[in-house]
């Protein structure tokens, strides 16, 4: 026992001791270990000179001696002994020759600085200029409706206003309408122009729905695509589903004189922001500019209580999420006197309140903690009471009116979310609500829990540049053998 533990005392005197012999030798400014791992160093940034000078002879060069220096360092670790100058006197010279004339190449410190500062610029100028187009060609394939579902949508209007068998089917009858008010049965309500999309909503959650007669969709959609809406709901079932579409024109309460967006739109200055682009020089990214920050589709998430009356709790869903499970879990969620249920990203800090404001503006940083949660709209509990209790459609017209001039924050419906339920939002469980198919990759595991798949982000399922591996998760729900689909 105590001739192993002499062995091992002497194993370590002998390795603090190697520690120290190189570390001495490392600082000695005699040391030759010292000198060939600088003109190494050195050598390496020739190199790169060389080639980029194309003078790849004196490229090659370099790169030999560099490979002879390390080996006779790595031989002198090997066999933890300092070099002697004996044994690397002639490598010493041949780099010292060969370092000597890079510099009457010009191959100098300087030289070497300014020219790979200006290849950095060169980079970034190039990377700079890839990204802004790649972001601009981005955006314009997300905006861009695709020719099926434009074509769609003229079969299905032209259908309508040819039957009128389909008109007269979807006429509401007592048992319809009572059941858009029956706050015993699961409501839901979709904003969309997109046909397809708001039928793979539905069709996923009735697919998934462990009672498929008790839900209620609520569908708003403009005036281009009411009629087709209308056509294509009445000309399919989905599992007993209750299915309403109206169109948001109706709404005769929805005008500029109460809804602060339609106000602003009047505004030459906002018209020209958004729908010319040449007020600023285009230095305005092209993704604030999108229009449809401004469509009513988009900001009558804001009117629920008002477009719904009668109910008094409701599940918001964005056209471009999938459901996977059943979703009536949701309506037993206790909202804690909260208005919005959502589902919390600020798992890291890229999601909080500073990313999404501008807390340079007083208003903002007087009222809004910047480390506060975001949380995503896209699948949402709304407790309508509360919201009718608490104003909270005026909250947002004071946010909406203060950020006239867009000095707030740049874009979109969730800025001015996230202020206008600032205190009034309850955490759920994330399982509920899986962002990021539209545009990153995702846990599978994650994908394979979540109740509601989000696609959101530019790679729509629909569109050509949707991401190829989440693709089937939204085409299950498409039946593309459909007479109105068969073409796509």
């Amino acid at each position: 026992m105590f001739g192993v533990c002499a062995m091992q005392s002497s194993y370590r005197h002998d390795k603090a001791m190697e520690g120290l012999n190189v570390t001495a030798e490392m600082l000695n400014p005699d040391s030759i270990t010292r000198q060939l791992n600088d003109q190494i160093s050195l050598a390496k940034a020739f190199v790169v000179i060389a080639k980029e000078s194309n003078n790849l002879q004196f490229a090659w060069e370099l790169s030999a001696q560099i490979r002879n220096s390390q080996i006779l360092l790595s031989n002198a670790a090997l066999r933890r002994t300092p070099l002697t100058l004996r044994e690397s006197e002639t490598a010493v010279r041949d780099m010292a020759l060969l370092l000597f004339q890079a510099q009457q190449l010009h191959y100098d410190s300087s030289t070497m600085i300014m020219r790979l500062k200006a290849r950095i610029q060169d980079l970034e100028e190039q990377m700079s200029s890839v990204t802004d187009k790649s972001n601009k060609y981005g955006q314009i394939a997300a905006e861009e409706v695709p020719k099926s579902l434009y074509c769609l949508g003229v079969r299905l209007t032209t259908e309508w206003f040819k039957k009128p068998d389909l008109q007269k089917k979807f006429s509401r009858n007592g048992q319809i309408s009572m059941k858009l008010k029956d706050n015993d049965l699961y409501h839901f309500c979709v904003f969309s122009d997109n046909i397809l999309a708001t039928s793979v909503v539905i069709n996923s959650t009735a697919s998934n729905s462990l009672q498929p007669d008790r839900l209620v969709f609520h569908l708003v959609t403009d005036e281009v695509n009411y009629a087709a809406m209308k056509a294509w709901f009445t000309m399919n079932s989905f599992r007993g589903v209750t299915v309403d579409v109206q169109k948001f024109e109706d709404f005769t309460w929805l005008n500029a004189s109460y809804v602060p967006v339609l106000k602003q739109l009047q505004d030459s200055e906002t018209q020209s922001y958004y729908f010319s682009g040449s007020n600023d020089g285009g230095k305005t990214p092209i993704k604030f500019r999108n229009p449809k920050y401004l469509s009513m589709l988009n900001h009558l998430r804001f009117y629920i209580p008002e477009v719904f009356p009668s109910l008094k709790k409701l599940v918001f869903l964005d056209d471009d999420v999938v459901v996977q499970k059943d979703l009536s879990g949701l309506f037993a969620i206790d909202l804690k006197g909260n208005v919005n249920g959502a589902v919390e990203t600020c798992m890291e800090t890229f999601h909080r309140y500073h990313k999404y404001l501008n807390y340079s503006h007083p208003l903002i940083r007087s009222h809004f903690d910047p480390d506060a949660c975001g949380w995503a709209f896209g699948m949402n509990v709304f407790d309508l009471v509360e919201w009718r209790k608490r104003n909270v459609t005026g909250i947002y017209h004071y946010w909406q009116e203060k950020n006239v001039d867009r000095t707030l924050w740049k874009l979109g419906t969730l800025p001015p979310g996230l202020l206008t339920f600032y205190g009034l939002t309850e955490p759920l469980d994330p399982s509920w609500h899986v962002l990021g198919l539209g545009y990153t990759n995702v846990d599978p595991h994650v994908i394979e829990k979540g109740a509601v798949l989000h696609f959101n982000g530019n790679s729509k399922p629909w569109l050509k540049i949707a991401m190829e591996k989440y693709k089937p998760l939204w085409e299950k729900y498409v039946d593309y053998s459909h007479p109105m689909l068969g073409t796509m």
